[in-house]
């Protein structure tokens, strides 16, 4: 994974048929990646495709529901338009490339940078401590912060334009009618629409409001009508082994561990 701007080549001493390199910038920066030079086989099976996010254990980020493209468009084939398009652009913080190369020395050089994001959607968070403001300016669109560890979230203020008043409840039937609230996920993969729904949030509150969740992957998700400015701020914090073993004891829930 690569977290670093510059200039990157890459040479196969031998043949790499199944290879995939992974960007990762700040959550308020997206990722630019220039084909500076490129020696492969197309015709022989080499390829070198850029996608607009990340594939682990064969599970996208974002999701289909949540990225602003259709999933065919956001692989981006050098070998098909390598000629038009030597720059590829993600939407969000990050980004990878997959390739396959059959020929010794045949290879390619890029340069990654990464530009300013004035409104990040969707975001894979590099540590597992930080903090976060979410704003969707009346945009009918979502977006998921995701944090790949166990986490304390401590949300400090939630504004959806709509209604006020606290209510952070367990998800049963949900949010249902209201076509702006967020919604806090927990599970193992990063596809936010394969996660448990642990906790919904349907109106605007100030204060703090925290949940321990206990899954590789705790996601806080914003859905938007596009007809308000919401905007959410939360803090998050990895969780201590004894901690997660205190989830674990107090719950009967199979999916992963939350208080």
């Amino acid at each position: 994974m690569l977290v670093m701007e510059g200039q990157f080549s890459f040479i196969a001493d031998h043949p790499q048929l199944n290879c995939a390199a992974f960007f990762i910038g700040e959550p308020n920066e997206v990722i630019s990646i220039e084909y500076n030079a490129v020696n492969i086989d197309c015709a022989g099976g080499d390829f070198i495709k850029m996608f607009d996010g990340w594939v682990l254990k064969g599970e996208k980020f974002p999701s289909s529901q949540d990225h602003p493209f259709p999933l065919y468009e956001r692989y981006v084939d050098y070998c098909q338009t390598g000629s038009t398009r030597r720059v590829v652009r993600s939407s969000q913080n990050v980004a990878m490339i997959f390739f396959r190369i059959h020929g010794t020395g045949s290879g390619f050089t890029i340069t990654v940078t990464k530009l300013i994001n004035p409104f990040p959607c969707n975001v894979i968070s590099q540590t597992p401590e930080g903090s976060f403001t979410m704003v969707i300016p009346q945009q009918h669109k979502n977006c998921s912060f995701s944090i790949i560890y166990p986490v304390e979230i401590q949300i400090g203020e939630l504004s959806l334009g709509h209604l006020n008043d606290f209510p952070l409840k367990r998800s049963v039937s949900g949010c249902a009618g209201a076509g702006d609230f967020v919604e806090l996920l927990g599970g193992n993969g990063v596809d936010t629409s394969k996660m448990f729904p642990v906790a919904d949030l349907c109106y605007s509150f100030n204060g703090p409001a925290q949940m321990k969740i206990g899954c590789d992957n705790t996601v806080v998700r914003m859905v938007s009508s596009g007809k308000f400015i919401n905007r959410i701020t939360f803090q998050y914090r990895l969780l201590h082994h004894h901690e997660l073993e205190k989830l674990k004891g107090n719950n009967v829930e199979d999916f992963c561990f939350m208080e």
